[in-house]
């Protein structure tokens, strides 16, 4: 696997949750939640780029569970257009079916309040998506 950070994003209408690993692709830690509609989004997002350098890009790809595109596919993928306008970054989409409950069910048993995991599940869903990623990266080699 080829070494060097990536980052991960749980798009949503409302708020991304954003998660990156270590260079060695072993750990994926969450980053922090942007807001979709924030002005400055563009600014934050090439303000992470620059931070980190990551040489992959991950976005969840909302998928049903009988794997079909719903209507969130098509949100994810002008997400995906717009990082492709701020990065040389190869971006990937990445099933994230389930990423959400994963992530609320890793905050749970972490002992995370109810009302405290309503910012941070979507940083735990960005998690989970990087999770599965990397976990695909480290099987194609």
């Amino acid at each position: 696997m080829q070494r060097g950070r990536r980052i991960a994003f749980d798009y949503g209408d409302v708020r991304i949750g954003v998660a990156v690993c270590d260079a060695d692709g072993i750990l994926a830690s969450p980053l922090t939640t942007l807001r979709s509609t924030d002005k400055a989004l563009k600014n934050k997002l090439l303000e992470i780029f620059r931070e980190f350098e990551p040489i992959r890009i991950y976005i969840g790809k909302p998928s049903n569970m009988d794997g079909s595109s719903g209507p969130a596919v098509d949100k994810a993928l002008e997400f995906c257009d717009f990082l492709l306008t701020l990065t040389n970054s190869p971006v990937e989409l990445i099933d994230e079916r389930l990423s959400t409950v994963s992530g609320a069910r890793s905050l749970r048993d972490s002992g995370v309040d109810s009302k405290e995991s309503k910012f941070r599940v979507d940083e735990a869903a960005a998690v989970a998506i990087l999770e599965f990623a990397l976990s695909i990266e480290k099987n194609r080699t």
